[in-house]
């Protein structure tokens, strides 16, 4: 079996990470070197920083935090936010990401998956898919979940692998801090359409989410996870140690 990821994920505004996070014995819970330097060191396999600044000042500091963090960490760094042309995909990939993760640039233009496959490779390109179900059928949202874009989600999640997606995260809007569980029947239809590597994104609220996850769908490679990781619901060493006793494979 192959080994299960399991990955914080990070937004980062102005050079801070915006949603409250609360760690024991760090001080400046707000600074993205500072909680990256705890996960690398506390079991996480990657993590994904999302830059969800606006302003051009604030992409700038974002390129310096990101060098930092880059320079602090070992494990795989996946950076998403903006991206939208390969000057983008270019600027963080030269701060030491190792992945990036491309939404509304894709939608916007699609020619920008095949075009960044072909020059830096596809195990670089990362396609991030918001999904809500609208009477009954998965579509894709813009704009932070909140316009629907008119395109069938599994559709365009197996056109961009055929352009070159080399790893597709799926955010479902519907369980998305709902803490009941992550999507299953989507992850499970996403999966039967792709073989790239699929990421679970939305609705974990415990262990158990993570458990059910990777038994019911071993065809899904990681599980992604914010709120319950920065408020200390969830320990990724003690997950790591569940994941392991259900005969789920981790790394150590």
């Amino acid at each position: 079996m192959i080994t299960k990821r399991i990955i914080p994920c990070l937004d980062v505004r102005d050079g801070r990470v915006v949603k409250g996070v609360n760690f024991e014995g760090l001080a400046d819970v707000s600074s993205p070197v500072k909680l990256g330097k705890y996960y690398s060191a506390h079991g996480a396999d990657e993590l994904v920083f999302y830059d969800i600044t606006a302003s051009a000042e604030g992409r700038g500091l974002f390129t310096d935090i990101l060098r930092e963090v880059a320079r602090n960490i070992f494990i795989p760094l996946t950076v998403g936010g903006g991206i939208n042309t390969l000057e983008d995909f270019d600027r963080v990939l030269k701060c030491g990401a190792d992945k990036v993760s491309v939404n509304s640039g894709a939608i916007r233009s699609p020619q920008l998956v095949a075009d960044a496959a072909k020059k830096y490779g596809d195990q670089c390109v990362v396609l991030s898919v918001d999904v809500k179900r609208v009477d009954g059928k998965f579509m894709v949202f813009a704009k932070g979940g909140r316009e629907n874009t008119g395109m069938d989600a599994l559709e365009w999640i197996a056109r961009c692998e055929k352009m070159g997606a080399g790893e597709i995260v799926v955010n479902s809007i519907d369980t998305d801090g709902v803490k009941k569980g992550f999507d299953l029947e989507l992850l499970a239809a996403v999966c039967e359409r792709v073989s790239v590597p699929v990421i679970a994104s939305g609705g974990a609220g415990c262990i158990e989410d993570f458990v059910t996850l990777f038994q019911r769908l071993p065809r899904v490679d990681a599980g992604l996870a914010a709120s319950i990781f920065h408020f200390g619901d969830v320990r990724i060493e003690d997950l790591k140690a569940v994941l392991a006793e259900n005969g789920i494979v981790v790394r150590k």
